[in-house]
């Protein structure tokens, strides 16, 4: 049975913005790694747009932009949206009975299936899918923004901390 897990980068205040904070190259070189790994990702729509950026490839790219995009492609996806009418290669569009459809996942699956967008994994917690939280601490505050957590979530119990890159911190919880 996989399972579902919610991994983000956020500021020290707790707002998520793909474009305040990149990763250097220890916490991409996580990423890739990271991704490499998963049985699969769900994507609400606003993130799924926003990594399409790796669906083609780009000349000033690095080897390690890459490997991300290679990782990336390689693996399964679903896009939860009621708004999409379609969906870019190797992914699944999920348009209705979003519980029913992550259930199934878990249950035809082994391993890892990240949760990508604040708003899905805030509705998946709803619904008491999510197995585990990656929070990426960077040291960035940005003082407004979309809130990784907004309104009541479960308690969490702090199972594991790490370093990752010069001064990224990863909290590990999951639901106490």
């Amino acid at each position: 049975m996989a399972r579902i897990v919610f991994g983000m980068n956020q500021s020290l205040d707790g707002y998520v913005d793909h474009e305040a904070f990149a990763p250097d190259s220890v916490l991409f070189r996580h990423w890739i790694e990271h991704v490499r790994g998963l049985a699969g990702s769900v994507y609400g729509r606003r993130m799924y747009e926003v990594m399409r950026y790796w669906d083609e490839d780009h000349p000033e790219w690095t080897p390690a932009d890459h490997d991300f995009a290679a990782a990336w492609r390689n693996h399964p996806k679903w896009v939860v949206s009621r708004s999409l009418t379609s969906v870019g290669p190797n992914a699944t569009l999920v348009a209705d009975n979003i519980e029913a459809a992550i259930r199934a996942l878990k249950t035809a699956r082994d391993g890892e299936i990240s949760v990508s967008g604040p708003d899905l994994a805030r509705s998946l917690t709803d619904l008491g899918l999510v197995d585990e939280y990656r929070l990426y601490i960077h040291p960035v505050v940005l003082g407004r923004g979309k809130p990784l957590f907004a309104g009541p979530r479960p308690r969490l119990r702090l199972v594991a901390h790490d370093l990752i890159g010069a001064d990224v911190i990863r909290l590990t919880y999951v639901p106490a």
